[in-house]
């Protein structure tokens, strides 16, 4: 047991303040919320605070096409109009609209989780957390599902220069689909990542992937394991599997780190998600796979409720660093958000579970049965580490983003009223007045 994990924490500012547009359900605005939060429980003064360096189109390209990071790069909403074929072919549009400092957001949490993995390789953390980043549904070669580029993707490659395993969990109540694509034939690393993802599946439940049966192909087959869920699934049903088959999945693969994407939709009330997860149910799972004590890369994902988004992400900062949060959210700058209550926790939800007994042991069992046509610990032979494209150049002055916000950020409106607008498919209306 490592007597104190080091923990490094990335955040800017900047990625706040970007806005996809009148009743888009992303919201990067939560953020900031979760930011606030964690300086307001003085989490901050446990860990060290980086702002990531902004990714380079090059290192974007270590998995994405090179043309189509040139396009993200060079799209604006004033040009998109003269692009109509290559935002077609680039799946760009109403899902995942073209807005202002689009690329910017994408090189910012991307930046983010590569620095994280960098930190992890170069042993200088045990733990990296960046909330900005775990947008798990893009692409090698187009946008999906609110995700742009993949930087889980990014990480799990930067990681692979120092680990001859990688194992990528996801959480989120969405299929991680573009982290299992890009390793699902696995022709070029063989056995060397290992994605799981629990998930609501059917339905025509976006993104309609992820079967039981979804267990990667040629050299990849048997290393992508996929737990499809059912609507109203609570803490103890969920807690109970997720530790069943990650324990079993660490035993047999002997990964050398793990990649934790933590998306928030899969707690209860989310504006898009169907299941009935507690703050603590979802936290639970963050505490279980710290305990394996394995260079560990935290990230957010989805999230649609933003105050619940915030209060999540702040829990599971305080688990990471074995500290116990009170319920009363301290006065922060958004606190308004948090009342009338300003309680951290939030309650399961009440959702039908349609998740019989029969149904989850059937998955579980499927599931173990496919791992036990892996070998025991397979073998990799490492190979010469090739060297970073960029290694960030950590100075103190860098270690507080909050104090180095630049003019242009504060220019921009960060307590945006617009995104509080009234109507029946956004349960962000409330009274915040």
């Amino acid at each position: 047991m490592r007597s104190k994990d080091r923990i490094s924490y990335f955040y800017d500012g900047d990625v706040g303040s970007v806005y996809f547009g009148p009743n888009h359900p992303m919201k990067p605005h939560r953020l900031c919320m979760t930011h606030h939060l964690v300086l307001s429980y003085e989490l901050h003064n446990k860990m060290e605070i980086y702002r990531p360096h902004k990714a380079y189109p090059v290192e974007l390209a270590q998995f994405h096409s090179a043309d189509y990071v040139e396009f993200l790069h060079r799209i604006t909403p004033d040009t998109q109009h003269l692009f109509s074929h290559e935002l077609a072919k680039y799946n760009l549009g109403e899902d995942c609209p073209v807005f202002e400092n689009l690329f910017e957001f994408c090189q910012i949490y991307a930046g983010g989780t590569i620095d994280a993995a960098r930190r992890l390789n170069n042993q200088v953390c045990d733990i990296a957390i960046n909330w900005a980043g775990g947008l798990h549904h893009a692409k090698k070669c187009e946008a999906s599902g609110f995700c742009y580029i993949n930087d889980l993707v990014l990480g799990i490659l930067e990681l692979l220069k120092h680990h001859p395993r990688v194992l990528y969990i996801d959480i989120d109540v969405h299929h991680g689909d573009g982290v299992e694509e890009a390793f699902y034939f696995t022709d070029r690393d063989q056995d060397r990542v290992m994605t799981v993802s629990f998930h609501k599946y059917g339905d025509m439940f976006f993104p309609g992937t992820g079967d039981v049966k979804e267990i990667g192909e040629r050299e990849g087959k048997f290393y992508a394991i996929n737990v499809p869920l059912k609507d109203g699934i609570d803490d103890t049903s969920f807690n109970r599997l997720f530790k069943t088959i990650i324990s079993k999945v660490v035993e047999t693969y002997l990964p050398g780190a793990i990649v934790l994407q933590c998306g928030a939709d899969s707690l209860a009330g989310d504006r898009l998600g169907c299941f009935n997860l507690s703050i603590d149910g979802h936290a639970e799972c963050v505490r279980f796979v710290k305990k394996f004590n394995l260079p560990l890369l935290v990230t957010g994902g989805g999230g649609y409720t933003k105050e619940n988004v915030a209060r999540c992400w702040t829990v599971e900062t305080g688990v990471l660093l074995d500290t116990e949060l009170p319920n009363e959210i301290p006065d922060n700058e958004y606190i308004k958000y948090f009342a009338p209550e300003c309680a951290l926790r939030i309650p399961s939800g009440h959702i039908e579970n349609l998740n019989s007994k029969s149904y989850l042991s059937t998955i579980k069992m499927q599931v173990l049965e496919n791992l036990r046509s892996i070998q025991h610990a397979p073998s990799v032979q490492m190979q010469e580490v090739p060297p970073d494209f960029y290694i960030p150049d950590f100075d103190e002055d860098e270690q507080n983003p909050d104090e180095r916000i630049d003019q242009h950020t504060q220019d921009k409106q960060i307590q945006r009223d617009d995104e509080y607008y009234e109507g029946d498919n956004d349960n962000d209306h409330m009274d915040v007045g």
